[in-house]
């Protein structure tokens, strides 16, 4: 990304005006405040009793991440065709060009698959929390969500996402820009007492 070639490549004099810019003169617009605002107002008054401190996640487990990293995960026919589909949707013959080789073994060997919402869970109740904490959940639409975020909410019950604490009005304004809903995810990741990314990626960069 621009972003990273900037911190890198500029001159002194050029970081000091971009730390001032990043820093002190970019704001989100008003819209975006208020209602990034009032969603970390409703998650600090659900974990009331673990003193309004949560736990936020980004997750990148949407259909599109999922078919571009070419990982196996259930291994059923139906996740095949899914993922066929959704690459020539978005990529058009990148993935069947002649000689174009997938290896979905190793591309898991070198660690680069997604991690399933499932593997999430598990990491989170490795690092102690427990069903009693209070989880935002940072993320655009799960690739088969009803059976693949099933395992997380059993683990963390009291997991919440923007359309939860959020009406559909209220999100109206921004459902049609993407850029708009991470603007929101990142307001409450930023208010929380802990932060957990599973992939690389500017949302967790600039974070």
């Amino acid at each position: 990304p621009f972003a990273n070639r900037l911190s890198f490549d500029a001159p002194r004099s050029v970081q000091r005006f971009r730390c001032l810019a990043n820093n002190v003169a970019l704001r989100f617009a008003k819209p975006i405040l208020t209602q990034g605002e009032t969603l970390v107002k409703k998650m600090k008054e659900l974990s009331a009793n673990n003193g309004g401190k949560y736990v936020s996640v980004h997750l990148r487990f949407e259909e599109d991440m999922v078919a571009f990293s070419c990982c196996v995960f259930d291994g059923g026919d139906q996740e095949k065709q899914d993922m066929i589909a959704a690459r020539e949707r978005g990529w058009k013959g990148k993935f069947t060009k002649p000689g174009r080789v997938i290896r979905p073994g190793a591309i898991r060997l070198n660690g680069k698959c997604p991690l399933t919402p499932l593997e999430v869970g598990l990491i989170l109740r490795g690092m102690g929390f427990n069903k009693s904490t209070y989880i935002y959940l940072a993320s655009g639409p799960i690739y088969s969500a009803n059976r693949t975020m099933a395992p997380l909410l059993e683990m963390f019950p009291n997991l919440q996402t923007k359309e939860m604490l959020a009406s559909e009005e209220e999100l109206a304004p921004f459902k049609s820009f993407s850029s708009r809903m991470a603007a929101l995810d990142y307001t409450v990741c930023l208010h929380s007492e802990v932060f957990v990314t599973t992939q690389g990626g500017n949302f967790p960069h600039f974070l």
